[in-house]
């Protein structure tokens, strides 16, 4: 570290930094795989540019807290604080690894590209132009997310970055917009914001069918690490040994997904013209099992029975995409209705990350049976929790519903689960 990037010590808002971290951790593992699946040279170096910010947030971080301890008994309580601080720096670690594949063209398969309809969101980088007419314009008045469904997750000002754009944001020329969604919104915002055409790449075909499989395993174990990190913030904030233990079953998947996708390279390695080609899907794998890894390090101290530091908690609250737990009411309009049916995404831009189905023989419990193949008890007779549910998933009274949004989507979600709820900003 040069001494223009020191770090030194100023009084800071614990809770402010660990949810900065929080939303930048979240936001580095979206632009780097991003930019594998793109092959955007542009999109990794904004990973290396947000990777240089969490490494100051995790020093200012831990020079409060150590400044925090006064006693052994405060050691014991800001210890998994120090935890949560270093799996959000492993996360920025490994997306920074992954942005690397693609600058320093290790090797990556074409075939990498065909997996870009199987990623569950798209994420574009696009420059405002000075005559876009979203320029000048805040995010309520350019009314973006409900026009077309894609949000603005974050702003790049100069070297400045706004993780939590809210409806008064001005959007400014010049401004770097990163925006996700789908395919469709995204080309329409896209010409809107930069006056170009969005060119979509066209995946080629894959033409080993080890490698195809392989492939698809990297891409599965992105969705499952990310829903891990999700998951594991949520079982900080409700204090969920349930949720903790779903991260655990996630992150031994992906393990297993990795020897699986390493059999599979091997045997296509027989079948592609340039061996070294497959470098970066080997790199690709490991950078995703170490965010697996570190999204069990959140969820550790849960496990272990430990009182989260308050603190914690409060910056997950505090931070730009927040998890919200809420119970679906029997009366509510989703009450008997699919996440399908009701194309939740698309009405309030939440992202269903779990469902708690009640105990059968609860009085909503009878409902339950039969609904996806799922039901049954976990081992504290609270119900079962159903991770990453699909569009057909049924929703009934009693059903504890885990989403991830923004605040004005969790009103939305809130009153359509019959369990109304103001979200501040």
């Amino acid at each position: 570290m040069t001494p223009e990037e020191r770090v030194e010590y100023e009084p800071t808002s614990v809770k402010a930094v660990l949810a900065e971290m929080k939303d930048t951790a979240e936001l580095l593992i979206d632009l780097s795989y991003s930019a594998v699946l793109h092959g955007s040279d542009d999109l990794a170096a904004e990973v290396l540019e947000l990777e240089s910010r969490m490494d100051e947030l995790q020093l200012q971080a831990r020079m409060s807290v150590m400044m925090a301890a006064r006693s052994p008994e405060d050691v014991e309580v800001l210890a998994p604080v120090l935890g949560v601080v270093g799996a959000a720096e492993k996360i920025s670690d490994a997306a920074g690894d992954i942005a690397k594949v693609v600058l320093e063209e290790v090797g990556l398969p074409d075939a990498i590209r065909a997996a870009l309809p199987e990623a569950v969101e798209t994420l574009v980088r696009a420059e405002l132009s000075p005559d876009s007419a979203y320029a000048g314009r805040t995010l309520a008045d350019a009314n973006v997310e409900t026009e077309t469904g894609v949000r603005v997750i974050a702003v790049r000002r100069g070297s400045d970055w706004l993780l939590n754009p809210g409806a008064e944001t001005v959007l400014r020329a010049g401004d770097t917009l990163f925006l996700r969604g789908v395919e469709e919104g995204l080309g329409e915002v896209f010409e809107v914001a930069t006056g170009r055409a969005y060119e979509r790449p066209e995946p080629p075909a894959p033409s080993v069918e080890d490698l195809e499989r392989a492939v698809d395993s990297v891409v599965l174990m992105k969705n499952m690490s990310e829903l891990a990190v999700d998951l594991a913030y949520g079982s900080v904030l409700f204090d969920s040994e349930a949720v903790a233990g779903e991260v655990v079953e996630l992150e031994a998947e992906v393990d297993a997904l990795k020897s699986r996708f390493e059999a599979w390279t091997l045997r296509a390695a027989a079948g592609v013209e340039d061996p070294v080609s497959l470098r970066g899907l080997v790199h690709l794998a490991s950078a995703t099992e170490v965010i697996s890894d570190a999204a069990l390090e959140i969820s550790e101290g849960v496990l272990r029975g430990l009182d989260a530091h308050p603190v914690v908690a409060e910056a997950v609250e505090a931070s730009d995409e927040v998890i919200v737990r809420l119970e679906v009411a029997p009366n509510a309009e989703l009450a008997g209705a699919t996440l399908g049916e009701r194309t939740v995404k698309q009405e309030t831009g939440m992202r269903v990350i779990a469902v708690r189905r009640p105990p059968r023989g609860a009085a909503a419990g009878d409902a339950d049976e039969g609904r996806d193949g799922e039901g049954g008890n976990d081992e504290d007779g609270n119900g079962e929790w159903v991770v990453s549910p699909s569009a057909d998933t049924e929703l009934v009274p009693g059903d504890v519903v885990l989403a991830k949004g923004t605040r004005a989507g969790a009103e939305r979600l809130s009153a359509l689960v019959g369990d109304p709820r103001e979200f501040e900003d």
